[in-house]
């Protein structure tokens, strides 16, 4: 076996709970706990203007949902992507979703991405998940480097990613169709293994 292929193996993606206390995030798809309400929930997340404009779901519909719920599965079963829905820690609500998915396995390159429905914002929720995703991602399978994107038009997006330990590093230039049918510049930010937590 290759250098490389035994790095691709230990970089694998397994489903685990992280518990935060009040936050709760769970491996997305059929074959985990998250409850019934997830094609329903899925399918108001999608409605929501900015989730539609930054994050479309494309989830309008139980098969759609459905479908979304499988390429979790997927996703966990290659150990491709991580995506975990963001719960309530006392009624298992959902709050949101963030995913951790491979770029480049081999070179241990991945992105982070996460929304959060309305009732959800302003609580610290996307910071907390990220933050959390994030360590858990580079000491369990060796990501050397993550790197968020978003729209450049996405303030509360960028500040995530500021208070997550990702500095800016530049701007992607019409890098990224969104769900107003049009292409947006997007700011990249990054974080090495090897920096510090943020505080």
């Amino acid at each position: 076996m290759s250098t490389i292929e035994t790095a691709a193996d230990q970089r694998s993606f397994i489903p685990v709970t992280l518990d935060l206390g009040d936050v709760v995030l769970c491996p997305w798809g059929r074959k985990t706990d998250v409850r019934d309400g997830a094609v329903p929930a899925l399918i108001a997340a999608a409605a929501d203007p900015a989730i539609a404009l930054w994050n479309p779901l494309r989830t309008t519909d139980e098969a759609s949902a459905g479908a979304y719920l499988d390429r979790c599965d997927a996703g966990w079963e290659s150990g491709n992507s991580a995506a975990f829905a963001i719960l309530d820690g006392a009624d298992r609500t959902l709050l949101g979703n963030t995913a951790l998915r491979w770029v480049n396995r081999e070179d241990g390159l991945a992105m982070i991405g996460y929304w959060l429905a309305p009732a959800a914002r302003g609580r610290g929720a996307a910071t907390r998940a990220v933050r959390a995703v994030t360590s858990w991602g580079i000491a369990t399978a060796e990501t050397r480097r993550i790197e968020i994107a978003h729209a450049a038009g996405n303030d509360a997006s960028c500040r995530v990613a500021e208070r997550c330990g990702f500095p800016y590093e530049g701007t992607l230039r019409a890098s990224y169709l969104f769900g107003d049918g049009k292409y947006h510049d997007e700011h990249l930010h990054a974080r090495l293994a090897g920096d510090p937590e943020p505080a």
